[in-house]
């Protein structure tokens, strides 16, 4: 009988694309993937330390596998695994625990699933974190979009953060070789490639290049695509980056930039590596530059030392700047930061109101962002999900759109002009062209 593993994911797209390489080693060695409420001979847990609430998941997910099937191999590994393993390792029925680096060799420190009374532990020091494992991760059900991993690490020191602990120094794949995994991905069908990371901005540092380069080589590959960046810090968002995005179609119209804090104290405890001024005078150029531009923004609540001023200087911050949505996260102590040590600790039930008030915010600027792009032309790359004789697809200023379902749409980049707009999604309608005309016909 076909063995069964499962695999789980928590935290980042960049988690999401290292697990999807995890699963194709084991069905290289034979093995058949079951979802992780099924039963399965082995269960790998690709895990988070962003937050307490991950790590606690974590422990949760494990206990839920071994009640699945309480003879099961369990795998732990990831960024929690690599801060904390032998915390890991105290939790009943964990075989593995493998850090960052051995994520990737997982067959060559396994000999067997057979399950263990001791744990074996397996994470690489830190300091000494400098492999980089190639990975990209896919929609389940659509040969739409697919994410590759194209950086790893990062030299920052900011304040909150145990990603430099978990993941080490920044690194990046060689330029060839993201433009090999680039061409596989395409040659499989897949229209729009998201470039993913732990800090993308810092593409090429150690290898003498840098993202713009990069990019400059990937729109010159013959095929119709469109290449969307992940997420990109403000000081690393180069005015060569966004005059390539006005000229160049393969590049997506939206960028997802991290702010953290409108409060320039709060900002500078955080040990960020730009200005409150530095961040709108990005914005504004953006919008001056690209109109109908998406933006995205990280935006933290409840750090340490954040006053009742400090967080309505942040609400104004951004309802004022010409951003469209906003990922609002409560800020969480973590071990081994400079900000746990940090006066003036926000009461729990305070750092949730203030994350409140921010998502009621964001649904406000996405509200109006879908409101102005009624009866503008977007791209739009459909899924085949048929949904009451629907589809959904986004724009490349990822907008959510709706039209009425073609089959012969799916997995096609079409020019669509938007009719309708509520807070969650656009509808739209197919505009004549060549292109467009042949896909109906076909």
């Amino acid at each position: 009988m076909q063995n069964k593993v499962a695999l789980h994911t928590l935290g980042c797209k960049l988690n999401y694309s290292e697990t999807s390489s995890i699963g194709m080693q084991f069905l290289d060695r034979g093995f058949e993937i079951a979802g992780f409420n099924e039963e399965a001979d082995v269960y790998v847990l690709n895990t988070c330390s962003v937050t307490e609430s991950a790590e606690r998941e974590c422990r949760q997910i494990i206990r839920r596998a071994l009640r699945q099937n309480p003879e099961a191999f369990i795998i732990v590994t990831g960024c929690y695994a690599q801060l904390r393993p032998e915390e890991i390792a105290r939790i009943d029925g964990v075989d593995a625990v493998l850090g960052s680096n051995e994520k990737f060799k997982l067959f060559s420190l396994i000999e067997n699933f057979n399950k263990r009374e001791l744990t074996c532990i397996s994470v690489t020091p830190t300091e000494n974190l400098t492999d980089f494992g190639v990975a990209h991760s896919t929609d389940a059900d659509n040969r739409t979009r697919a994410f590759l991993k194209i950086q790893d690490g990062c030299d920052y020191t900011c304040s909150f953060c145990t990603i430099p602990l978990a993941r080490g120094a920044s690194r990046s794949l060689a330029v060839n070789n993201v433009v090999d995994e680039f061409k596989k991905l395409l040659d499989s069908g897949y229209k729009e490639l998201v470039l993913t990371g732990v800090n993308v901005g810092d593409y090429g540092k150690n290898i003498d290049t840098n993202l713009f380069n990069l990019l400059s080589e990937l729109i010159k590959i013959e095929s119709e695509f469109r290449i969307r960046i992940s997420s990109i810090e403000p000081n690393l968002l180069t005015d060569e980056i966004i005059n390539l995005t006005v000229e160049s179609e393969k590049l997506c119209n939206h960028f997802h930039i991290p702010l953290q804090s409108g409060s320039p104290r709060i900002l500078k405890a955080m040990q960020r590596r730009y200005t409150i001024d530095d961040y709108k005078n990005l914005i504004h150029k953006i919008k001056n530059r690209l109109p109908d531009a998406g933006i995205g923004v990280d935006v933290i609540v409840g750090f340490p030392g954040e006053k009742e001023e400090d967080f309505i200087h942040t609400h104004n911050f951004l309802r004022d700047l010409p951003v469209s949505y906003l990922h609002v996260f409560t800020y969480s102590e973590r071990p081994d930061t400079k900000a746990i040590s940090l006066p003036g600790t926000v009461d729990i039930q305070e750092r949730k109101r203030r994350n409140n008030i921010l998502r009621i915010l964001s649904e406000k600027k996405r509200a109006k962002f879908y409101s102005d792009m009624i009866g503008t032309n977007q791209a739009v790359l459909f899924e085949n999900n048929n949904k009451n004789g629907l589809m959904q697809g986004f724009s490349s200023n990822y907008v959510k759109v709706q039209t009425d379902f073609l089959e012969s749409l799916t997995g096609q980049i079409c020019p669509i002009m938007l009719t309708e707009a509520d807070t969650e999604i656009c509808s739209g309608m197919l505009i004549s062209t060549k292109k467009s005309i042949d896909l109906v016909i076909t």
